[in-house]
């Protein structure tokens, strides 16, 4: 489809631009490819991968955002979980937390199970879902410098949730696989917001 053609953002790049300098944000990492890009621009104590459960990233980042409301949040996601779980923009939009962020990367695909369209190729404007739910602070990405007001939104907190959908190019890019031990991250994550585990 056309349409796959016109979106030309490298991922990994649009990741690290994002993630560069770091101190206290907090990232959900979706499954798959967005885990990889994550893990490729580093490992973090509050890096939390999903493996598995597609469409809870949003809710995850949620949930995480007003549990530690003075904590950055941002969840990296890519388009087919995204469309997996259109009704958490809804409770986000709802709820209004204002220290949330997501990233979408949109390709357009579901690279990890045959690079089949998603709805996103089709027409569906992820952007415009997110603003009927009340997350007015949505943009659409198609070059680097449209992320500049995002890429420093995402570090601080901000007066309502944020959302951006990269526009990004198919890629095949080299997998780079963090742990897969969910109590690990899980206990690395609650250790570096001072919560007992014990």
């Amino acid at each position: 489809m056309s349409g796959i053609l016109s979106r030309t953002l490298d991922r990994r790049a649009v990741v690290a631009r994002l993630l560069a300098g770091r101190q206290g944000l907090a990232v959900v990492a979706g499954l798959g490819a967005p885990t990889y890009d994550v893990a490729a621009a580093g490992d973090h104590d509050r890096n939390f991968y999903l493996w598995g459960a597609m469409g809870g990233a949003a809710m995850i980042g949620l949930g995480l955002a007003l549990a530690q409301p003075d904590v950055p949040v941002l969840v990296i996601t890519g388009d087919g979980e995204m469309l997996m779980g259109l009704g958490a923009l809804a409770t986000i939009g709802a709820q209004q937390p204002r220290n949330l962020s997501i990233l979408v990367l949109d390709n357009g695909l579901y690279e990890e199970t045959g690079a089949q369209h998603t709805h996103t190729a089709m027409g569906t404007d992820l952007m415009a879902v997110a603003g009927a739910c009340g997350i007015t602070d949505a943009i659409t990405a198609d070059a680097m410098p449209d992320l500049d007001g995002f890429s420093a939104r995402v570090h601080r907190i901000g007066n309502a949730p944020a959302l951006a959908v990269a526009r990004i190019a198919p890629s095949h890019a080299l997998k780079v696989l963090p742990t897969r031990d969910g109590a690990f991250v899980k206990t690395r994550l609650r250790r570096s917001f001072g919560v007992d585990n014990g």
